[in-house]
């Protein structure tokens, strides 16, 4: 009880962390430093030093100091309401929500101009298919083909991009150095920075888990979502269902209006 009648503004965290970088990180005896008859525990001999040469910018006087804003890693399988989970609590505490894999797609959707993975893949297969089949009956349509041909060319990858990619379509890590021009604005840069967030679906792998952990990135808290697996079912298959029916429906339509078009100019 006497230590803690004793100890700085921020107890056992680190002021200089929590002031610099909205980060509660555990300060360490063997740092220690004495100011105006209170202990101050740091992460880092640099940050004491860094403390002791202008102690009044790191501790409070007419207010306590504030606590740093929330930073929420919700993670879970896909289907177990993640997105929805994340959106209702985000609104809830006036945080920003970041949809991890969604955030992917927008970084390189400019260049490819549609989205990838396993899961978009059939749509974009059938679009690709309807012109050449038409062009290819009906050489009428030819000048229309090469024009949706060139609106579609993908424009060139940079490196970066081109591994953002590799994960979206075959879950291949991303580097670290990728990573980093991604996550790390979320805790050091406005207006994330001093709002807080919840971040889904991420980490998704140990060795994302572990690049949190090597950058000093650590969350408030981590939930993960357990959902029983006959619940996913019930919750993914009716509307997957619906969309193969729709596309099976557009497809008939598709053939019959080939039929008639043939009909019309052999006429």
């Amino acid at each position: 009880k006497q230590k803690k009648r004793h100890m700085g503004d921020t107890k056992h965290f680190c002021p200089v962390s929590l002031k610099e970088h909205f980060v509660l990180h555990p300060g360490l005896q063997e740092h220690a430093a004495k100011y105006k008859e209170k202990i101050y525990y740091f992460s880092t001999s640099e940050y004491r030093d860094k403390f002791l040469k202008n102690p009044e910018e790191y501790v409070a006087y007419n207010e306590p100091i504030q606590a740093p804003p929330l930073r929420v890693c919700l993670l879970g399988t896909h289907g177990a309401g993640k997105t929805t989970c994340a959106r209702q609590i985000a609104d809830k505490l006036g945080i920003f929500h970041i949809q991890f894999e969604e955030y992917l797609q927008e970084l390189i959707l400019p260049k490819t101009r549609k989205k990838v993975g396993p899961q978009f893949d059939e749509e974009h297969e059938e679009d690709d298919n309807k012109i050449p089949i038409l062009s290819e009956e009906l050489e009428d349509f030819s000048q229309t083909k090469t024009e949706t041909e060139k609106s579609k060319q993908e424009e060139v990858l940079t490196d970066e991009e081109e591994a953002i990619k590799a994960n979206l379509m075959d879950s291949k890590e991303l580097p670290p150095e990728v990573l980093d021009n991604i996550v790390l604005d979320w805790w050091k840069k406005e207006p994330f920075r001093s709002t807080g967030f919840i971040l889904d679906g991420f980490p998704r792998t140990v060795d994302e888990a572990r690049y949190l952990s090597e950058r000093g990135l650590c969350p408030d808290v981590a939930v993960y979502i357990q959902v029983e697996d006959s619940d996913i079912l019930d919750r993914l298959f009716p509307p997957r269902l619906k969309k193969w029916k729709d596309k099976r429906h557009k497809k008939k339509e598709y053939k019959k209006k080939l039929k008639d078009l043939k009909a019309k100019i052999r006429v």
